[in-house]
């Protein structure tokens, strides 16, 4: 394979999204697939997959796959099950997974990491004031809140991240001591700022239709937040490859939505097109137009 080729450490390279972008990315970089199984979603063995435990904190065993890596694309999650209270054991491994990862990149000095985020990282606003009417549109920038852990995680990623994206870990004012000199200024700044992405995931998959009659409002959220597969990999690939993502304040730090171009959206992508030149070519409204009219117009009309 070509030097010249970007380089790319992708985890999770097994799981569902991953099978999404990896033909692509396989064709157009030069990528380190790692994963805690060897095998994809169809039960194929992966050709090149690296099995590792990123959840270990001991770096020693897979630090060696970040050496002279360009970009990061951290993909990889533990599956949660049992009660909702249970669900913060897992999600918190999640977590310490995250930071594995980033303190890795950051020490193996990686420039980007781009985060698969998820929709349900600001639930809260879409299940109490967007389907109610409150509310139009969400904003990546509003304050993450979900009602749930699987979102807490999601937005547990986002703000862990951007402690490496403002340059936090060095020996600043971390509030412990009024009185010493950097406590105004923090820690921001005391090392190298490493660059962010996180991506908030909308649905990827594809839908079961006949699952969706006499459920309008379902239908609506579906068609809402829906992503085709050619729309992910050219925003995932866009996270990878555009040169400047300082937000503006000067953090390298983005948070974006990957969802389609769709009529129906209730996610704002401005900062995703206008940062990243991302030009969704799918919309939910026109793929589907015969289920819309199906579900929502001859049964549904008066859901």
């Amino acid at each position: 394979m070509s030097n010249n080729l970007r380089k790319i450490l992708l985890t999770g390279a097994t799981g569902f999204v991953a099978s999404l972008i990896l033909p692509r990315f396989l064709e157009k970089y030069d990528m380190t697939l790692l994963d805690s199984r060897d095998k994809d979603p169809n039960n194929d063995f992966l050709p090149g997959i690296e099995v590792v435990d990123l959840s270990d904190g001991n770096q020693s065993s897979y630090s060696h796959f970040f050496q002279d890596i360009d970009t990061v694309v951290h993909l990889a999650y533990i599956r949660r099950s049992g009660p909702a209270l249970e669900h913060f054991k897992t999600e918190k491994r999640n977590v310490e997974m995250a930071f594995n990862v980033l303190r890795t990149a950051y020490e193996s000095n990686v420039k980007r990491v781009v985060i698969a985020s998820s929709n349900h990282a600001a639930d809260w606003y879409e299940h109490n004031l967007i389907h109610s009417h409150k509310k139009d549109m969400v904003d990546p920038y509003e304050l993450p809140l979900s009602d749930n852990f699987y979102g807490w995680a999601k937005a547990s990623y986002e703000h862990l991240a951007f402690l490496f994206a403002t340059g936090a870990l060095g020996d600043g004012g971390d509030g412990g001591f009024i009185t010493t000199d950097n406590f105004l200024k923090g820690n921001s700044d005391t090392s190298r700022k490493m660059e962010i992405v996180m991506v908030r995931i909308g649905a990827p998959r594809d839908m079961e239709f006949d699952e969706y009659l006499g459920k309008p409002a379902i239908f609506k959220r579906s068609l809402g937040a829906y992503i085709s597969s050619r729309d992910l990999t050219q925003l995932f690939e866009k996270s990878v490859e555009v040169e400047d993502i300082q937000n503006e304040h000067g953090i390298p730090w983005q948070v974006i939505y990957g969802i389609s171009n769709n009529t129906r959206a209730f996610w704002s992508i401005a900062n995703a097109r206008k940062v990243f030149g991302y030009e969704p070519k799918d919309d939910s409204e026109i793929l589907f137009s015969d289920w819309i009219k199906k579900i929502l117009i001859d049964e549904g009309k008066l859901g």
